[in-house]
């Protein structure tokens, strides 16, 4: 049977024969249909996932290094365990051959949702009347596949928190101005370790359709489009603050997803693998605080007993959309191809990939 055929379009709740079994059971048979489907079966992790589902992916990593690993897979099933945006990556990335597949549909990305091509395009439109043909978009690859498929249409690419400095240096070389979506946080900080003062960014507001701009529009290099992580939103200067006090001997290390504010009064900024890479570099003694997801954090906690390392935030919780993927649902995935009745499919429209892969791959070639 071709791989296409085997595709159910059952999109619904996780059946109650999964909660019935237990965590031994399930592992078991993770185990049993990896080994059985072998090279044909690839899983990817995201380091924000729970322990749970990172103990079966073949690669673990940020949204760089997964989107790396989907486009050099020949695998014929992709079990993306991550969220929604990263799966249409894959299937993007991928052949018509291969099939993506998402755990729990539920997994989504709030700031992915903070800017719809509807919305986009209407900004655009906008800021030519104030700018002309003076800009280029990018967009951090926690966006919709729509998103990445109009950056890619106007010449303009993708970003992680990894390569954000080598792409808005690219860009700055292309146009003379450039709009930054959906994350305000990585892009304010991102540009501002380049040079560009704060005076020299604006913020475009999709609920409003305004830019927010005090002064003259000829002076703005960088339109941030305001939308946020709403985890590393939570890392605030109060944290920082009380941190300073309790333990003043603590270095601060947070990413760039964290407002401006709590960058500038933290001792280390970085992606995902920056942060990884930071600790285990790290002398055994140090101590830490780090601002990132929760499970990120108690990975590391785990895996460094020699330092002395809590979450920036003691209050914080995991990623509840990351956290959709779990055990049960992996389970689910991996039986559904079993079955030869594949369920969550992620299939990106052609006309969109087509754009999309454009701004994906000057990313790629900027890693």
């Amino acid at each position: 049977m071709n791989i296409l055929d085997m595709v159910k379009k059952d999109n619904g709740l996780l059946p109650s024969k999964y909660r019935d079994m237990t965590t031994d059971e399930m592992r078991a048979r993770v185990r049993e249909i990896k080994e059985k489907l072998g090279d044909d079966l690839f899983i990817p992790g995201h380091h924000y996932q729970k322990d749970e589902v990172i103990e079966f992916a073949d690669a673990t990593g940020d949204s760089l290094q997964l989107a790396q690993a989907a486009a050099e897979t020949t695998a014929s099933y992709i079990v993306f365990c991550g969220v929604h945006f990263m799966a249409e990556t894959a299937d993007i990335l991928t052949n018509e051959s291969q099939v993506v597949v998402l755990p729990d549909m539920r997994a989504g990305c709030s700031m992915a949702d903070m800017a719809d091509i509807h919305q986009t395009e209407r900004a655009w439109e906008k800021l030519e009347k104030v700018f002309g043909d003076t800009m280029l978009p990018l967009t951090y690859v926690n966006s919709t596949a729509a998103i990445k498929a109009f950056c890619g249409k106007r010449g303009g690419a993708t970003v992680t928190s990894s390569n954000a400095h080598k792409m808005v240096e690219w860009a700055f070389t292309q146009k003379e101005r450039i709009l930054f979506l959906p994350d305000q946080h990585l892009g304010r900080n991102t540009a501002f370790d380049l040079g560009i003062p704060l005076e020299e960014m604006a913020v475009w507001n999709p609920i409003t359709d305004e830019l927010e701009y005090d002064g003259d529009p000829s002076k703005v290099k960088v339109i941030l489009w305001k939308g946020h992580c709403s985890v590393h939103e939570k890392f605030t200067l109060g944290n920082i603050e009380q941190l300073r006090v309790d333990k003043p001997e603590m270095n601060i290390l947070v990413h760039p997803e964290c407002t401006w504010e709590v960058v500038q009064k933290s001792d280390l900024a970085g992606s995902t693998k920056y942060i990884i890479e930071t600790i285990e570099k790290a002398d055994a003694g140090s101590q830490w605080a780090i601002g990132t997801e929760m499970n990120l954090v108690n990975r590391i906690i785990q895996q460094h007993p020699d330092k002395e390392i809590v979450s920036l935030n003691p209050n914080m919780c995991p990623c509840l959309t990351m956290n959709r993927i779990d055990l049960p649902h992996l389970l689910w995935a991996l039986e559904s191809i079993e079955n030869g009745e594949v369920i969550n499919r992620i299939q990106v429209e052609q006309e969109v990939a087509q754009q999309a892969i454009s701004a994906l791959n000057k990313m790629l070639e900027h890693a």
